[in-house]
C-alpha cells in the first residue's frame, strides 16, 4: 500500500518558509527558502543572504531571527548560523528513522505520483527498415526507455512511439533491385548461417540495399525503374506492397531481437513509422497552405523563419513538399506531432533524437505552434543526445571504417563480462557452472552497457570502453549490481542465523555513516522528480552510485550481524533492506536487472 512519503528536504523547506512567514513581510515570505544538502549539516539555507539586502538588514541578524523559529520544531535537533548568514540545520535522529520506517513500509518506497496529470508520448529508437541497428541507435533507445520507465512510475500515462524509417525512395530502389535479381538470398529461411557473416535476413537486406544504391547511382535506366517502383508503392500496387510488407516484417522481427536482448520495453505495437503518417500528409500540407504558414518557393512548399538563414544569408525553409509533389520528411514529423497532440492527447511529446537534429526539430516545433497544434497544455521537447565514440575518443567505427553493428557491440560486452566474472570467481576459489556463468555474464554485460550510457549526461558524447564498463569497482553498472547482491547476501545470512527481524527503532542514536545513508535513502523520490523535470536519466544513475558508496561506508564502519545489541542489529538490517529495495527499484527504472546473486 502506497503512503507517498514527503521527503525530509521538503519538510525542511516548509519549516524555513514558515519561519520566513513569521519574520519577513508577506510579499517576501513566499520566496524560495533556498534549502540544499550540505557538508556542514544535514541541510543548509542561505535565504537570509538572499533577502537581507532587500530588507535593509544584516544577513546574520535575519538568520538569527529565522533560527529562533526553526529550533522550536521538535524534529529539528539544532540550527547554527555560520559565515555571513548561512543556516545549518541538523535533524533529530528520530526524525530520520521515522521517515525511513515509513518508506520501508510502503510498496513504492514512499515515491509520490507527481506526474499523474501528464500524457507523455515518447519517440525513441527509430531504426531504419532493411538496415541493421548500429551503435548510433543505442543512446536514443536506452535514454528513451529510461524516461518511459521513470515517467510511468511517477504516474504519467506514457505512450511509446517507435518512428521507424519504413517508407520512401529507398524502398522503391530496394524492391526493384530484388525483383530484377530473383536469385538473391535474403530471407531467413534461405540463409545458411555458416555461410553468412551475420546469418540474418536484415543483414542480407542491408547488403542488398548497399548494392542497390550503387546501381541506382551508376545506372540511369535502373534509377528510372526504381523511381517508377516508388510511385507503384505510394499508389498501392499490391505486388509492390506485398514485397514491402515482407521486408518490414523481417526488419521488425530483427529489431525485437535486439530490444529483447537489451531488455527495453518497445514492442511491435509501439511502431508508428513513416508509413503510418503517409495517409495524413495531404491534410497536413493543406492545412499549412490554408493558414498561410507554408509558402511556395521554386516550385516547392516550405515554411520560412526570419531568423534562420544559410551561409549566403538566404532564408532556410522547412521543406514540407518537394517540387515533384513528393513530401519531405518534415511533413511526416509535422503529421506526427499533430497526431500525437490531437489524437493521443499528449501534454508532452518527447523526441529522444541526436543533438545534430536540433535545428530541424526547432523548425518543426515552431511550425506546429504557428498551426495551433502545439498550444497551451501541450509541449514538444527535443531530448537531445550526443554521440558514442570508441575507447580512444574517436568516432566509433569498424576497422574497415564502417558503422559498428549494435549486436556486435553487445557481443563484445558479453565476452568481456564473462572473462571478468570467471576471473573473480576463480579468485574466490569457487567455480560457476557454464550455464550460471553465461547468465551472470548476460545480466552484467547488459547492465554495464546501460549504466555507461545512462550515467553520462545525455547531451554529452562519451567513449564506449568495454573493459572499463564491466569493472566491479568504480562508477559502473556491475558495481551497483554487485552492491545489491552483497546486501541480499547479508539479509539471507541474517535469516539463516535467525538474527532477528529487520525493524527501524527511532529511539536509537545514529552513527555518522548511518545518518549519511539515511539522508540519501530519503532523496530517492526527489531524484526521480528531478529526472522527470529535466529529462536527464544520469541524475538517477549518479544517485544510485552515491547511494551504493554510502552503503559501503556504512557497512565498513557499522557492524550489522555482529552489532552491539539486538535493537541496533535490527535497525541496521532495516537500513540494509531499504537500501537493497531502493537500489533494485532505481536500477529497474534504468532498465537494469538487480540480481540476488552474482
Amino acid at each position: 500500500m502506497s503512503q507517498q512519503v514527503r521527503s525530509l528536504a521538503a519538510e525542511v523547506e516548509a519549516a524555513v518558509s514558515a519561519a520566513m512567514g513569521a519574520v519577513v513581510p508577506a510579499d517576501l515570505a513566499g520566496e524560495d527558502p533556498l534549502v540544499r544538502r550540505s557538508d556542514h549539516a544535514d541541510f543548509q539555507s542561505n535565504v537570509a543572504l538572499s533577502l537581507a539586502k532587500r530588507l535593509g538588514v544584516k544577513p546574520r541578524d535575519l538568520a538569527e531571527q529565522l533560527r529562533e523559529h526553526l529550533t522550536a520544531a521538535a524534529w529539528i535537533a539544532g540550527v547554527e548560523v555560520s559565515g555571513p548568514g548561512f543556516l545549518n540545520i541538523r535533524l533529530a535522529d528520530s526524525a530520520l528513522v521515522e521517515r525511513l520506517a515509513a518508506r520501508d513500509a510502503d510498496d513504492r518506497l514512499g515515491v509520490r505520483r507527481t506526474q499523474e496529470s501528464e500524457v507523455a508520448v515518447v519517440d525513441y529508437s527509430a531504426p531504419n527498415v532493411a538496415k541493421e541497428m548500429h551503435v548510433g541507435h543505442l543512446r536514443s533507445t536506452l535514454i528513451g526507455d529510461a524516461l518511459v520507465r521513470v515517467l510511468g512510475h511517477l504516474g504519467a500515462e506514457v505512450v511509446r512511439q517507435n518512428h521507424v524509417g519504413d517508407w520512401g525512395t529507398q524502398f522503391g530502389m530496394l524492391i526493384q533491385y530484388i525483383t530484377e535479381n530473383p536469385d538473391l538470398t535474403w530471407r531467413d529461411a534461405d540463409i545458411d548461417p555458416a555461410a553468412e557473416a551475420t546469418g540474418s535476413a536484415v543483414s542480407a537486406l542491408d547488403g542488398l540495399y548497399k548494392d542497390a544504391r550503387k546501381v541506382f547511382d551508376a545506372d540511369p535506366e535502373f534509377k528510372a525503374r526504381a523511381q517508377r517502383r516508388v510511385v507503384a508503392l505510394q499508389s498501392g500496387d499490391e505486388g509492390t506492397l506485398a514485397a514491402w510488407r515482407e521486408i518490414v516484417a523481417e526488419s521488425e522481427a530483427a529489431f525485437q531481437q535486439v530490444y529483447g536482448r537489451l531488455g527495453v520495453l518497445l514492442t511491435r505495437d509501439d511502431v508508428a513509422g513513416e508509413s503510418f503518417y503517409n495517409p495524413r500528409l495531404h491534410d497536413v500540407v493543406a492545412e499549412l497552405r490554408e493558414k498561410g504558414i507554408a509558402e511556395e518557393s521554386e516550385g516547392a512548399l516550405g515554411v520560412f523563419y526570419d531568423d534562420i538563414r544559410g551561409p549566403d544569408d538566404q532564408p532556410v525553409p522547412l521543406l514540407v513538399q518537394k517540387r515533384d509533389g513528393g513530401f519531405g520528411y518534415a511533413a511526416t514529423d509535422l503529421a506526427a506531432i499533430r497526431y500525437r497532440v490531437q489524437e493521443l492527447k499528449a501534454t508532452r511529446v518527447l523526441y529522444v533524437v541526436d543533438a545534430r537534429q536540433a535545428q530541424h526539430f526547432d523548425m518543426v516545433f515552431r511550425t506546429a505552434r504557428r498551426a495551433g497544434w502545439l498550444g497551451e497544455g501541450s509541449e514538444a521537447v527535443h531530448v537531445q543526445n550526443g554521440t558514442i565514440n570508441g575507447p580512444d575518443g574517436k568516432p566509433f567505427k569498424t576497422r574497415a571504417g564502417g558503422t559498428v553493428r549494435l549486436a556486435d557491440l553487445l557481443d563484445d560486452a558479453l565476452a568481456r563480462a564473462r572473462e571478468v566474472i570467471a576471473e573473480k570467481d576463480a579468485e574466490k576459489g569457487a567455480e560457476l557452472s557454464e550455464e550460471r556463468l553465461d547468465e551472470v555474464a548476460r545480466v552484467a554485460s547488459i547492465g554495464a552497457v546501460k549504466y555507461a550510457e545512462l550515467s553520462t549526461s545525455r547531451a554529452k558524447n562519451y567513449n564506449f570502453d568495454v573493459a572499463q564498463m564491466v569493472s566491479f569497482t568504480g562508477q559502473t553498472g556491475v558495481y551497483l549490481q554487485y552492491t545489491h547482491t552483497r546486501i541480499a547476501s547479508i539479509l539471507r545470512r541474517a535469516e539463516a542465523e535467525q538474527a532477528g527481524a529487520a525493524a527501524f527503532d527511532d529511539s536509537l542514536p545514529l552513527a555518522s555513516a548511518e545518518r549519511e545513508l539515511s539522508l540519501l535513502l530519503d532523496e530517492f523520490g526527489s531524484t526521480l522528480d528531478s529526472v522527470a523535470r529535466t529529462l536527464e536519466p544520469h541524475r538517477l544513475a549518479g544517485y544510485l552510485y552515491t547511494l551504493a558508496k554510502a552503503y559501503t561506508g556504512f557497512y565498513e564502519s557499522c557492524p550489522v550481524l555482529r552489532a552491539d545489541s539486538a535493537e541496533v542489529r535490527a535497525n541496521r538490517l532495516a537500513l540494509c533492506r531499504l537500501t537493497r529495495d531502493t537500489l533494485a527499484s532505481g536500477l529497474g527504472l534504468l532498465g537494469i536487472e538487480a540480481p540476488e546473486r552474482m
